[in-house]
C-alpha cells in the first residue's frame, strides 16, 4: 500500500514528529510504500494566491476556483502544489499528523487543504461524498493534544471528539472527497504524560497505522478525471 503522511509540526524533535517516524518505519518494514509530506521542514506557503499557478485563466480579476481548474487542465501548479497532489494521487493511505492547536488543525495544514485539494483535482461539482473523487481509499487523522481525555467529550470543555472536534477535516475535508475514515489517533495530554506513556502511544499508533494498511482499497470506485464531469459554463459562473 501507498501511504502519504502529512506532518505540520515547526520542531523536528517534537512528539509529532517522533510519531509520523515511528507509524513511518513500521509501514516500510512491513513492505508499504511510505512518503511523509513534513510541511514546515519543506517550507510549504500556506497562503492561496496568483504565486500557485504558472498560467492565468484571467489575469484581470481573481477567482480562486477558475484559476485551479485552468492549472489541471494545463498543467499549470506551482512546483510545490504539484509535487503534493502527486503525492496524493499516489497514496491509498492519507495520514495526517498534527498537534491540536485552538482547537484545530494549525495553519499550515488549513493552507495546504485550500491548496493542494484543488477544484478539479480533488472535488468538483457534483462529487462530494459517496460520489467523491477519492472514493475507494482511506484516511485517518492523527494529532496530539495538551489536554487529558477528561476535556473531550459530550459536554466537556473542548467538546465531543468526532462531531464537534474533528468535524471540519473529517467531514467536511475528508469524507467529503470521498475518503473512508479510520478512527482518529489522539495521544492525549502529550505534553504531561511520562515517558512509559510515550512510547506506549508510539506503538499504539504504529499498530493502527499497520491495521489500516493491512486493508485493501478499492481505489477503482474513484474518479480519475473529475474536472472533465464539469461543463465550462459551472466554472466561469462561478468568477
Amino acid at each position: 500500500m501507498n501511504v502519504l503522511i502529512i506532518l505540520a509540526h515547526p520542531e523536528p524533535t517534537s512528539f509529532n514528529a517522533a510519531l509520523a517516524a515511528h507509524g513511518a518505519a513500521a509501514l516500510r518494514a512491513a513492505g508499504h510504500k511510505v512518503t511523509v509530506s513534513d510541511l514546515v521542514a519543506q517550507d510549504f506557503d500556506p497562503r492561496a494566491g496568483r504565486h500557485d499557478f504558472t498560467g492565468a485563466a484571467d489575469s484581470e480579476r481573481f477567482h480562486y476556483q477558475s484559476e485551479q481548474a485552468h492549472a489541471v487542465r494545463t498543467g499549470g501548479f506551482c512546483d510545490e502544489i504539484a509535487r503534493e497532489q502527486a503525492r496524493v494521487s499516489e497514496a491509498d493511505l492519507l495520514v495526517f499528523q498534527f498537534p491540536l492547536w485552538w482547537g484545530g488543525v494549525p495553519a499550515v495544514v488549513k493552507g495546504w487543504i485550500e491548496r493542494v485539494l484543488a477544484y478539479g483535482f480533488a472535488y468538483a461539482d457534483g462529487l462530494r461524498y459517496e460520489a467523491g473523487v477519492f472514493r475507494g481509499r482511506r484516511a485517518m487523522v492523527s494529532m496530539t493534544t495538551g489536554g487529558l481525555p477528561q476535556r473531550f467529550g459530550r459536554g466537556a470543555a473542548y467538546g465531543e471528539l468526532e462531531d464537534q472536534v474533528l468535524w471540519q477535516l473529517q467531514h467536511l475535508v475528508l469524507e467529503y472527497m470521498g475518503y473512508e475514515l479510520e478512527q482518529p489517533f489522539v495521544a492525549y495530554g502529550a505534553p504531561r504524560v511520562d515517558e512509559a506513556r510515550r512510547a506506549a502511544y508510539l506503538d499504539e499508533f504504529a499498530t493502527r497505522l499497520l491495521e489500516a494498511a493491512a486493508r485493501p482499497v478499492d481505489r477503482g470506485q474513484g474518479i480519475t478525471d473529475p474536472l472533465s464531469r464539469v461543463p465550462d459554463s459551472a466554472i466561469t459562473a462561478n468568477r
